[in-house]
């Protein structure tokens, strides 16, 4: 980390001719550094907690055995006692984490060279060529790459562009104008879904929704636990993570009618192939994470706040169309229902939009 990050905001504090730019100075340089401070002990955290599991990994005779064996006891007790954050995916996320980078923390002398975030660590892990992951590294942490920055340039190749190609200075300038929005997020520490998780915080759904959005879930929440088909309410906003990204599904449901989970996805304007794949993603992890034996599968609904044909879209998966149209439709909303609500709800933001540019 630079000086910057490692200083004392006394250090750092400098008086100006305008106090609010002076206070409003010192409360972001404050936030920045605890947030900084919490990460690097949930990153040093994590790397000894894959350390530890590579030692005891090494104790069996058939080690990828012995060690998926160890990952998945340790994922049920430690679940147990800590709840989130130590699902089998996660502990070997830390495993990964420190036979990548084995020398960022110094056993012998117990000190540390974490340079990066946690989130940048783990997306740095979808780099399996080691000499493009450590040019990663080395550029998110010169350049100060935003995590989506990272993702966005390993998605896009850049390392081999910039290797193979003539003219550098053009791949460089090009990824620094569709990266500017990604830096420029001073909301990144606070909505990062991981320090809430690490620190036993509940995620705030005040960053992650727009103001129409709002309306419309907290409104079809009301609308869906109002039709007395057996709907119980389990959570909103809730955090799914995959490899590359963090998703928010709107709301969950339990309809105990049904016996199965219910997933409601609200997207503003046309719903594209992407939401009905992106819901498909959220039916097969709870269908694999949360689904149990006597349970029939997750149902997921995708709604766009478009008035057109595809207002309303179901996903279930695994050959059960017949299922859905046989058993479900008896408990679900239809979608002219689901239309009317969404048009009724729309119709009452703007109107109180309307109200309060007036006053």
């Amino acid at each position: 980390m630079n000086k910057l990050e490692n200083a004392d905001i006394m250090q750092i504090y400098k008086k100006s001719n305008n106090i609010v730019n002076d206070i409003q100075n010192i409360i972001e340089t404050s936030q920045k550094s605890a947030y900084r401070a919490v990460d690097t002990i949930l990153t040093q955290r994590n790397w000894l907690i894959g350390y530890r599991i590579a030692e005891e990994e090494l104790a069996g005779e058939n080690r990828s055995e012995y060690g998926a064996n160890v990952i998945d006891k340790l994922s049920k007790e430690l679940t147990a006692i800590y709840g989130k954050g130590f699902d089998r995916s996660n502990l070997y996320h830390y495993l990964k984490f420190y036979k990548a980078f084995p020398l960022i923390v110094d056993m012998s002398c117990r000190q540390l060279k974490i340079r990066l975030s946690w989130s940048h660590y783990r997306t740095l892990l979808q780099v399996h060529d080691e000499v493009a992951r450590k040019w990663y590294e080395k550029e998110a942490y010169e350049q100060t790459w935003s995590v989506k920055t990272l993702q966005r340039n390993i998605n896009s190749q850049y390392y081999y562009r910039i290797l193979k190609s003539q003219k550098k200075e053009l791949i460089e300038k090009e990824m620094l104008e569709k990266t500017i929005g990604y830096q420029n997020d001073k909301l990144e520490f606070i909505k990062n879904p991981i320090i809430a998780e690490f620190l036993g915080l509940s995620n705030n759904s005040d960053y992650t929704e727009s103001d129409l959005e709002k309306c419309i879930i907290t409104n079809i929440q009301k609308f869906l636990m109002e039709l007395g088909k057996g709907y119980a309410f389990v959570a909103r906003q809730q955090h799914i993570k995959t490899e590359k990204e963090d998703y928010f599904i709107d709301l969950v449901f339990y309809n105990y009618l049904m016996k199965c989970f219910v997933l409601v996805d609200l997207k503003i304007g046309k719903i594209t192939h992407q939401d009905v794949g992106q819901m498909d993603m959220y039916v097969r992890m709870y269908d694999e994470l949360k689904k149990s034996i006597d349970d029939n599968p997750t149902l997921g609904v995708v709604l766009c706040t478009e008035t057109d044909d595809d207002i309303a879209k179901y996903s279930v998966l695994n050959g059960n169309e017949q299922l859905f149209a046989s058993k479900y439709k008896l408990y679900l909303p239809t979608e002219q229902e689901l239309r009317d609500e969404i048009e009724t709800q729309k119709t009452m933001f703007y109107l109180q939009q309307k109200g309060k540019n007036k006053l």
